[in-house]
């Protein structure tokens, strides 16, 4: 096991320097024509997307990027992913963004705790009962700190809510997910809670488990 966590940093380690290369000059200082420093959040935010399109269950990784893009601080203004014009857009912006973020986390602890659920404790698995419990934990443990992560896009919704409504063309699909939240029909608490109810009878029914079962 500390050989694939010596493994995934020293991966992930790689993957930082190399993109210390490649967004070196892309990004640029409007006033003096500096550099801007490579680790601020819409670009880990772009190397999360990429590493998820490429390697989608690769969930420590899509996970370490998107840890870092809730961290770090925000591009100027002039180079952020959407056209910001007054101080009004760019406060909405960044709320929509660490709102985003957080329901992308959602998303990859919730599909990394499936990787682990068992679903139905069949009879004949009886022979591996401590190993499925132990895959449960696991999955639970996962779903658990998605549901953490949902609190928190909440906070950031709650916020928006606040706002008068502008229209920011470029990110209208962070939008969309504000308005799905308001409206009842994004209720990732709901989803969780039915995910951990599940986790819970089919680890009742592991543990019921004896030598008679198989």
């Amino acid at each position: 096991m500390s050989g694939c966590f010596n493994y995934f940093f020293q991966r992930i380690y790689l993957i930082a320097l190399g993109a210390v290369f490649l967004f070196a000059g892309t990004l640029i200082q409007p006033h003096n024509g500096n550099a801007y420093n490579i680790y601020y959040a819409e670009q880990y935010y772009k190397l999360y997307h990429q590493n998820f399109y490429q390697y989608p269950e690769d969930f420590e990784e899509n996970i370490w990027y998107l840890e870092r893009a809730l961290k770090r601080p925000f591009v100027n203004p002039l180079n952020a992913m959407a056209t910001i014009d007054d101080q009004q857009e760019w406060s909405r912006y960044r709320s929509l963004f660490k709102m985003h973020v957080n329901l992308e986390m959602v998303k990859q602890y919730r599909r990394w705790g499936a990787e682990y659920d068992k679903r139905v404790a069949y009879f004949y698995n009886q022979p591996w009962k401590d190993q499925n419990i132990e895959s449960l934990e696991i999955a639970e443990h996962y779903y658990e700190t998605a549901l953490h992560y949902w609190e928190e896009a909440l906070l950031w919704w709650a916020q928006l809510e606040k706002m008068p409504y502008m229209h920011l063309e470029e990110v209208q699909a962070w939008e969309d997910e504000r308005y799905r939240i308001s409206s009842g029909d994004l209720d990732y608490q709901e989803i969780i809670h039915k995910d951990l109810q599940r986790l819970s009878k089919v680890r009742f029914d592991f543990e019921a488990m004896d030598e008679k079962t198989y």
